[in-house]
């Protein structure tokens, strides 16, 4: 019960009876699958007799060794150990000296891990000329060898930038590496994105531009230290359960809370917490709220001026404080746009600036949005208005979706930057790069994703590379996507799973589970972690070997023979890589970059002396309303997140125990909303955009407000991606997810994507059955 209300937070469990009859269990006594218990795993953690255990142990008897890895889900980046018998998981075991986690773990991290050795795992290279063609088992060579042929059939054709690829944030540091320099190297252009693209993108770009990295500020534990804590478009408790933990030990501890979400997330009220301000605004006016915010601190003179004169620019400072003193600018005036009482705006921003150390956290809230850039730019803005960067307990903290977004972008994943962020027209950081890679290196940025999407209906991109990655369910407009996709001549997919993308793949080369790999993940809090090997890839070959084939199919030379090797080569091409190594890492656990001459043990807090830029940049953050608007035929805004129980597209997390929390997506409406529709808790109900229409189940709930639907998208059949829109945010082209303007109605069957799609993915099954089919009768003669 301790590890439930001091470790979780949760207060899910309570003794139940007297005396001899007294035991453990939920509150209220429900059972387990419908309290409040959240499976976390910390009574099991704590519990001096083994009397809670993992039912695992049973099945399969206690281990025989153990190895100390990452975990692949959040970006929070838990350290486990895991419990191995032979070449059998056992258990996962939280490791108490994981210096992001500290022994705590949640429901994915510690139990969701069965889809590693799940019967749906494709472990042989399949081809196939068509993607009406049965598929065909082949050879690792063959499998590479044509994916190579098409490709230099494609550029002869076509041109040198008619291929491209994407990499996955699921995936290692030294993984991406080698994508991101064989598109380089290989193809000879730029066309390299990541997943990325549709979700932290904006922060890259607007903390580059005003302190100058492009990362979280603090550690994880800098929570510890804070006074006043805002959490802005962020849903930790469900995306980010294990720092949430520590979020909330904090906030009983007695620091005070801000929320700024258009739906009442779990952290608004939870036993023995509540925040002090909720700040209830309606998607898409992210900016007109934290310029009001900003409005306060200046017009009520709340700004830290010896901070901003000694550490910022003092002109952009001054042309910030003209533009957000404007009356327009005012709780008063942005009150009819956010929804949200001018007087709650102003007791906020009073609260974050003058109650002591105050540390922002956000997320996909805040930019996924068409003004995402400009959002985070407005956070930096406040929080160097305030002095609240460069010590513990306050910061600049985006929350990182998957376990390695921080890292696909330090890797040199984006189209116009090498790893290091180091832009590709930079004459210096082109060379260092041709010296070691020994080849001519382009100065054009190549396609973003949604280009290359323009460009294969155009005709001018006809092969793409997919690492570990799923554009047809987790990308905006999936009718345009799967569109791009059928009209591409070659698309190879590798991942674990005939996953919604492969089905319109032509080569499918198998992928390889967290536990077969041995690289690093950087989390949120730029923490560089080991992953280490458990199991042999099941496969046969590891992603990277796979990639550096490929790219030896194409002509061009790669010879690591570890993922030691590629981690080499990262830190002598990347400067806040330099002391980044294996070695270091096993001696001490992990490393937060900079990691370099100046900082061989790392930097846990950022810009304590002065920002990376010099002095702090603030720039002008003018609210321009969305082109996705509200009317008679679309009343309605919708707006996406998660769940605790599925990650992402849920890949992973479908294929565990974990769907009997979560076994479809389901729809948030509003008492009032439903009421004017006759729609009633359970009712299938269709929701129509102006990109299309699925139908989910409703479920009418005042956690969201009037006019504001909500929906997860975890399910693919869901079809949540169908309706969302191509509005994307002006500097990234980080797609506008949390805001689409539809109309709901009750409805009593699928909806005509979902009927079209159901089709066409059954045939996609009965054409990768045909090839495990014959590949047995093969095996057999």
């Amino acid at each position: 019960m301790r590890a439930c209300d001091e470790q979780q937070g949760t207060l899910a469990l309570t003794i139940s009876g007297r005396g001899f009859e007294s035991m453990v269990s939920p509150s209220q006594s429900d059972s387990f699958m419908e309290s409040e218990c959240v499976s976390c795993g910390a009574c099991v953690a704590a519990c001096p007799t083994a009397t809670l255990s993992e039912k695992s142990l049973i099945a399969k008897g206690q281990a025989e060794h153990s190895v100390i890895t990452t975990c692949a889900y959040c970006g929070v980046g838990c350290s486990f150990r895991a419990e191995m018998k032979g070449e059998d998981i056992v258990r996962m075991v939280p490791n108490k000296d994981g210096h992001a986690n500290h022994g705590h773990s949640c429901v994915k991290g510690r139990f969701a891990i069965g889809y590693a050795t799940h019967t749906d795992r494709i472990t042989k290279p399949m081809i196939r000329a068509k993607i009406s063609d049965p598929w065909r088992e082949v050879s690792w060579d063959e499998a590479i060898g044509h994916a190579a042929s098409e490709f230099k059939r494609i550029q002869a054709k076509y041109g040198k930038s008619s291929v491209g690829a994407i990499t996955s944030s699921r995936c290692t540091n030294e993984e991406v590496y080698v994508v991101q320099k064989m598109v380089r190297a290989a193809f000879g252009n730029n066309n390299v994105d990541t997943c990325a693209r549709v979700c932290h993108s904006p922060t890259g770009y607007g903390l580059k531009q005003t302190i100058g990295e492009s990362a979280g500020t603090q550690t994880f534990d800098s929570v510890m230290q804070s006074d006043i804590i805002v959490v802005i478009g962020a849903n930790p408790t469900d995306g980010h359960p294990v720092f949430a933990s520590q979020m909330k030990r904090r906030l009983r501890e007695g620091a005070r809370l801000i929320v700024a979400d258009p739906r009442g997330i779990d952290l608004v009220r939870t036993p023995h917490i509540e925040a002090d301000y909720h700040l209830k605004l309606m998607p898409g006016t992210n900016v007109a709220l934290i310029n009001s915010l900003a409005h306060v601190i200046v017009s009520e003179g709340l700004v830290k001026e010896d901070f901003v004169a000694e550490r910022c620019d003092i002109e952009s400072f001054n042309k910030w404080r003209v533009f957000v003193a404007e009356s327009r600018n005012s709780p008063e005036a942005m009150e009819a746009i956010t929804g949200v009482p001018a007087a709650m705006v102003r007791g906020a921003a009073r609260l974050y600036a003058t109650g002591g150390n105050g540390a922002i956290y956000y997320g996909l809230g805040v930019t996924e949005h068409s003004q995402g850039s400009t959002m985070v730019i407005g956070i930096a803005n406040l929080a160097m208005a305030t002095g609240n960067v460069g010590r513990e307990g306050v910061g600049i903290n985006p929350l990182r979706g998957q376990n390695n977004v921080q890292g696909s972008c330090d890797m040199g994943s984006f189209p116009h930057e090498f790893p290091g962020y180091r832009h590709v027209s930079d004459s210096t950081a082109r060379a260092q790069f041709e010296a070691e890679w020994k080849v001519p290196l382009s100065n054009e940025p190549g396609l973003r994703i949604p280009n290359m999407f323009e460009a294969s209906l155009d005709g001018e991109f006809l092969g793409l590379y997919v690492h570990g990655e799923d554009i047809a369910q987790s990308d905006p407009n999936t009718q345009h996507v799967t569109a791009a996709l059928s009209a591409m001549e070659c698309v190879v997919v590798q991942d674990l799973f005939l996953n919604e993308t492969a089905k319109f793949a032509h080569v499918f080369l198998p992928g390889s589970s967290f536990l077969e790999k041995d690289g690093t993940f950087t989390n949120a809090e730029r923490r560089i972690s080991p992953v280490r090997q458990v199991m042999r890839p099941k496969s046969g070959v590891g992603e990277w070997q796979a990639t550096q084939m490929l790219a030896n199919a194409l002509g061009y030379p790669m010879n690591y023979q570890s993922s030691a090797e590629i981690m080499d080569e990262i830190a002598r091409l990347t400067p806040t890589f330099h002391g980044v190594s294996f070695k270091k890492l096993d001696e001490i656990g992990s490393v937060q970059w900079p990691c370099n001459d100046e900082a061989p043990l790392g930097t846990p807090t950022m810009h304590i002396d002065e920002f990376v830029r010099g002095k702090g940049r603030f720039l002008l953050t003018e609210y321009v309303p969305t082109h996705e608007k509200v009317n008679g035929k679309f009343p309605l805004i919708l707006t996406t997140g998660r769940i605790l129980s599925q990650y992402n597209v849920g890949a992973q997390t479908r294929r565990t125990s974990n769907s009997e929390w979560h076994s479809e997506d389901v729809f948030e409406i509003h008492p009032h909303d439903a009421d004017e529709r006759g729609v009633k808790n359970g009712d299938w109900v269709g929701i129509e955009s102006r990109s299309g229409n699925t139908v989910l189940r409703a479920r009418v709930t005042d956690r969201v407000q009037p006019g504001v639907v909500y929906t997860t998208f975890h399910h693919p059949f869901s079809g949540a991606n169908v309706i969302t829109t191509d509005n994307s945010d002006w500097a990234t082209n980080c797609p506008e997810f949390k805001v689409t303007a539809v109309q709901v109605t009750r409805v009593s069957q699928p909806s005509e994507w979902q009927r079209r799609y159901r089709e066409f993915s059954d045939n996609q099954q009965q054409l990768l059955k045909q090839a495990s089919d014959a590949g047995h009768v093969a095996i057999a003669k």
